[in-house]
């Protein structure tokens, strides 16, 4: 699974699911699982036929707050925009924590690594993006297998994607578990940054699964602080 190109079909699969959205709201809009038949359907982009980015931004953005994906953070640069804000804010951060002393290293994020570095970074965010998606709760017991028929209608050569996606969709949802898959403090910091960018830091649950996945992440209260307060910059909030 080329997990790289997949984020990439993502969020311009995301992009027009968004705009279908928009649109069909004045249409009396139309559920997670509608969204996702239309883009199995061939109406997301060219991905393997548009399905495997279709289906998967169906689920990430199946619920409002998740719609901040479509904004200028991820579609100045895709993939690797999420790269770029963590490097301005470990960098800001690591400004602060060595001020006097000798200078830190250059941070490692994935807009700055060789291709095989990239896939274990996109695969770990991924994963903290399929979390987040359920952080609320939305996709219920119901709405799980309505998912799951629709993965099933995946070509054949995704089979790989398929099973992923549905392990990814259908265990509970476990920050620590999640937070295991970071194997670098840029690699924490990428995954929590997609992570606050899926989430309504305003809804309770969110909120919560958030300031756990940091925890689990061991991310440093002030970089953690940091890297939302780069989020809220990219998306023109702060």
């Amino acid at each position: 699974m080329n997990t790289q190109s997949l984020l990439d079909q993502l969020f311009k699969s995301g992009q027009q699911l968004l705009k279908g959205q928009s649109q069909g709201q004045s249409k009396g809009g139309g559920s997670l699982t509608d969204s996702l038949g239309g883009l199995l359907k061939g109406q997301a982009g060219s991905f393997a036929g548009g399905a495997a980015g279709g289906a998967l931004a169906a689920l990430l953005l199946g619920n409002k707050s998740a719609r901040k994906m479509g904004s200028k953070a991820i579609t100045y640069g895709g993939l690797a925009a999420l790269g770029v804000i963590a490097y301005k804010a470990y960098s800001n951060w690591q400004s602060n924590q060595s001020s006097g002393t000798v200078p830190a290293a250059e941070p490692q994020t994935l807009d700055r690594l060789p291709a095989p570095q990239v896939e274990l970074h996109s695969q770990a965010i991924l994963r903290a993006m399929v979390a987040a998606a359920k952080a609320d709760g939305h996709v219920d017991e119901r709405e799980r297998q309505l998912l799951g028929e629709q993965l099933n209608k995946l070509p054949a050569d995704q089979a790989e994607l398929q099973q992923w996606l549905h392990n990814e969709i259908n265990q509970p949802l476990d920050p620590a578990a999640v937070a295991r898959a970071a194997s670098t403090p840029e690699m924490a910091a990428e995954m929590y940054i997609a992570s606050v960018l899926m989430v309504d830091e305003e809804h309770f649950l969110e909120r919560a699964y958030l300031d756990e996945l940091a925890r689990q992440l061991k991310l440093d209260p002030g970089l953690k602080a940091e890297l939302e307060a780069q989020v809220r910059r990219e998306l023109g909030l702060a």
